[in-house]
Order: C-alpha cells, then structure tokens, then sequence
C-alpha cells in the first residue's frame, strides 16, 4: 500500500506541475493584464493612486513577482511560492498576503463542499436502497422520477427554486450574506441536490445487481433475511461502484461552488477566485487554481484508498492499479 502511495503521489506531483503550466499560460494569454489595465492612463503611479497604493508598493510588486522579467521566471516565482508558503501579496489587495486571503475564505468554501457531499452520499445510499428493495414497484418509479428531475436540474436553478420557496415565499431562511450556521443550509441543499439525482440512480442499480448475484441467493437458502443481505452482503459491494461515481462528484462538487457562492453573497473562495480572474489578479488566481487543484487529488486519492477498506481483494493485490 506504501508503494501504491508514493506511486500515486508521484502522479500529483506530475499533475501538479501540468495544472500550474496550463494555469499559468491561460492567465497570461487572457487579454489585457491588472497592471496594463491600471497603468492605461498613467503607468504605475495612476494604477497605486486607483488602488490607493503607494507606488512604492506597486514597484515591490512588480519586483515580488518579477513581472519584468521572463515567462519561466514569473512561473516559477509563482510554484515555488505556492510550494513554500510564501505567496507574497494579491494585486486587488496589495496590503494582504495571498496566503491570508485563502486562509480566511478556503475554510468557508470547503466547509460547503464537505457538507454538500456528506449528504449527498447519505441520502442517494439511502434512497438508493429504498428503490433497489422495492424494485419494480411505485416506491421505485417514483424514487427515481425524482432522483431524474434532480439531475436534469443545474445547480444555479435549484439555488434560484430554493431562494424563491423558503426565503422570498416562507421567509423562513436567509438567501444571502453568511452569519451563521443557518446560511448554509439553502448553499448545501442547492449543491447536493442535483448530486442526489445522479448517486442514487448509480446506488440504485448497483444494489439490484448484487441483489440479483448468486451468492445472495446462497445468503437466503442459509436462513438469512434482507436485512443481513443488505446490511451484511449487498450493501458493501454495491459501493465500490458507487464510489467510483463520487471522485469525480467532488471535482465537480468545488467547481459548484463558485456559482453557489456569487449567487448567496457568501465571502468564500470561489467568490476571491472570480473577482481575481475578472480583475487579473495573477497572484490570487494562481495560488486559488493550485489550492484546489491539490485538494481535489488528495480527495481522489481519499476515494481510490477506500476501495481497500471495502474490498480486501484489492487490499490483497496490494493496489496494483
């Protein structure tokens, strides 16, 4: 397993490395760049006096990130303070850290992923059993009709429905800003909901598959009773399709988010990474691009590990994939 690890870290390390290259030629292809667009009317000193900056700050600036020397240089400053945690500071921002952008914004935005996905894969495994034991029958149809209209939805409508219904109609929950707990109710269920509509029906038919195996039939011949063959047989050999379905769920789930979060007002992540990318802010955008790059291959690498805690065939081979 300690090989299949480093193999895989391997792998990220090489991802990394592409995710950071493309990154940073798109950013520097984009038209217009944040000290072209400041300086337009009067060089550096007209960009510090919009920015209320001093232009002495605009020249460390300038010299941090060695915007007047070569591409390769630019783009290693860039990794390499990424790498170190030395991000050096935005250019919206040139009194702030990146580094402390991220860390005030990233717990927000991740904080609504994680919660996103946790009921996401609680419900769909839920609902997708319900479906599989009754198969054939209303519960199943209708089960799946909804779990239909969930996925055909996209995220940005379910948030437009859930604003119109429980905050303009029922006044019951707030629909914008993030002052607590409450606020990320309308967030979560916009995110998890069309992730619903798509887990359950992999759930679904993966169960019925394992309900309709041999060795289930062997499990009822023993005495057993549906219970032990869903809880005890079933159950744990559906998932690992099923997880299968998940990995690429959070890639996705933390791109949702950036609509999630300009739709609420909600000061997360996505939100800096958007306002950077209108504004050119290449130090934000890059540090924001390599942060969620990161994180989404450890959660992948989280999924594939778990494939060994639910199937000891593949703890056996030693991860040979």
């Amino acid at each position: 397993m300690a090989k299949y690890i480093f193999k895989r870290m391997m792998y990220m390390v090489i991802a990394f490395i592409a995710v950071s290259l493309v990154t940073f030629a798109l950013m520097k292809a984009a038209p217009g760049s944040f000290l072209s667009i400041n300086t337009y009317s009067g060089g550096v000193t007209a960009a510090a006096t919009q920015l209320n900056a001093s232009a002495q700050v605009m020249q460390t600036l300038i010299k941090d990130y060695h915007l007047n020397q070569p591409w390769y240089v630019q783009y290693w400053g860039y990794v390499w303070g990424f790498v170190t945690l030395h991000m050096g500071t935005s250019f919206e921002y040139p009194n702030q850290e990146t580094i402390s952008i991220i860390a005030r914004t990233f717990p927000i935005s991740i904080g609504l992923a994680l919660v996103s996905i946790a009921i996401g894969v609680v419900v769909s495994i839920f609902s997708g059993i319900v479906a599989a034991v009754r198969e054939n029958t209303w519960v199943d149809s209708s089960t799946m009709f909804i779990a239909m209209i969930g996925t055909a939805l996209p995220v940005y409508i379910v948030a437009v429905l859930l604003m119109l219904v429980f905050g303009v109609w029922l006044h019951v929950l707030p629909v914008v800003g993030f002052r607590g707990p409450k606020y990320y109710i309308l967030p979560v269920l916009a995110l998890s909901i069309p992730m619903i509509g798509s887990m359950s029906r992999y759930m679904r038919n993966s169960l019925i598959e394992s309900l309709h195996s041999e060795y289930i039939t062997t499990v009822y011949a023993k005495g057993g009773g549906l219970r032990q063959v869903i809880l005890g047989h079933g159950l744990r050999n559906s998932l690992l399709p099923f997880i299968t379905v998940v990995g690429p769920q959070l890639a996705a789930l933390m791109m949702g988010t950036v609509f999630i979060e300009e739709m609420f007002a909600i000061p997360g992540m996505a939100h800096i990474f958007t306002t950077a990318a209108s504004q050119r802010d290449y130090p934000l955008i890059m540090d924001s691009t390599l942060l969620y790059s990161v994180v989404i291959m450890l959660m992948n690498l989280i999924v594939d590990l778990t494939y060994g805690i639910l199937d000891p065939r593949i703890r056996k081979t030693g991860y040979t994939g």
